[in-house]
């Protein structure tokens, strides 16, 4: 098999043996001369580990997103508890009033 390796399957994974200017069958021949490729390799390898980086960071990224809604969340949980417990520590001390009005008007 004999056929010219794509992007997701490209004929080899080792970016210093692929050839930038090699033409596809698909792509068209280019009419103006290739450019100097000397250094291409290296830029190749370097945009590919940089293009195989971006999954990583979207995924640090939501993840730290997520940590963030969470603590928001537990903040707002245990703000709501504190309320509630409040409101019942006033109605506990409202009875207590009362009682002790009561015993001390008897």
């Amino acid at each position: 098999m004999n056929t010219p390796g794509t992007i997701d399957r490209p004929a080899t994974h080792d970016p210093k043996k692929q050839d930038p200017t090699m033409p596809t069958t698909d792509e068209p021949t280019l009419v103006h001369p290739p450019r100097n490729t000397t250094d291409a390799p290296e830029a190749r390898q370097n945009r590919t580990r940089e293009m195989q980086l971006i999954p990583e960071a979207l995924a640090r990224a939501h993840m730290h997103e997520r940590l963030h809604e969470a603590e928001s969340e537990r903040r707002a949980v245990r703000l709501a508890t504190a309320r509630r417990m409040q409101r019942r520590a006033e109605r506990a001390s409202l009875r207590a009033r009362r009682a002790l009005a009561m015993a001390v008007m008897n």
